[in-house]
């Protein structure tokens, strides 16, 4: 489903990504590792439009997304979440949810005017669907809070529910467990597991290793922008290559 060809990006003439390639295919949980500063968040900046590469090509689902903007890129099938978890804070947790949704019928000047009915009918639909989301996360009772009142472990099961109303076939979660307790991490885990069932996949960056042997099919370990190693968390973990990286 996804193809990353050559991606090359520099800062400053500081090498963030290099000849970084690999496919993934449908239905995939892929974890990507690797020390501070190893190209990991980058990587996710240049596939969801936030930064332009030096060279590369993208390909999702069969077509080119390279050159395509941060919104286009949502619409095509990928959502993400960051490590800072962008929520608009100041607004309830169903209307993050409601936002998160890719058909947005009443910001349509003429829907507004001609097809009252209908939005509103879309926007009670989308209602249903973002309860029937929340409580899926286990989080439903905090529908109406403010997103700034709930705990940090709740804005993270939050973020990734806003990734699932995008209805994205591919999830790119950046540490989606760090900082929570036990019990919040096991609701996360639930979640990304049960994603290859709903016909998603998932790429996720974490530093807890036994995460991300219990739910990653693959692992790439990434160092200095470049990919080190690939296959199974066993295999990438007793790789003399990996072994050197961490210490060095």
């Amino acid at each position: 489903m996804l193809k990353v060809s050559n991606l090359n990006k520099n800062f400053n003439g500081v090498t963030a990504l290099k000849e970084f390639s690999f496919e993934m295919k449908e239905n995939e949980i892929l974890g990507m590792i690797g020390p501070n500063g190893a190209g990991k968040t980058t990587f996710f900046n240049v596939l969801s439009g936030f930064i332009k590469p030096e060279s590369d090509k993208l390909e999702f689902l069969g077509k080119d997304i390279t050159n395509l903007s941060s919104h286009k890129i949502v619409s095509s099938g990928i959502s993400r979440t960051f490590q800072d978890l962008r929520l608009i804070r100041q607004i309830s947790v169903i209307d993050n949810v409601l936002l998160s949704f890719n058909h947005q019928t009443g910001e349509n000047f003429y829907n507004i005017l001609f097809k009252q009915k209908s939005w509103q009918e879309t926007e009670e639909l989308d209602k249903h669907k973002a309860l029937k989301l929340l409580e899926y996360a286990g989080i439903k009772d905090k529908a109406f809070d403010l997103a700034n009142d709930l705990s940090y472990g709740q804005q993270k099961l939050l973020s990734i529910t806003c990734c699932l109303a995008a209805d994205a076939k591919l999830l790119l979660l950046d540490e989606p467990i760090a900082g929570i307790n036990p019990e919040m991490r096991e609701k996360i885990l639930r979640i990304i597991s049960e994603l290859p069932s709903k016909g998603k996949s998932a790429i996720i960056i974490e530093h807890d290793m036994d995460f991300i042997e219990r739910i990653c099919d693959r692992v790439i370990f990434m160092d200095m922008g470049e990919k080190i190693s690939e296959g199974t968390s066993e295999e990438v973990r007793n790789d003399p290559k990996v072994i050197e990286a961490y210490l060095e």
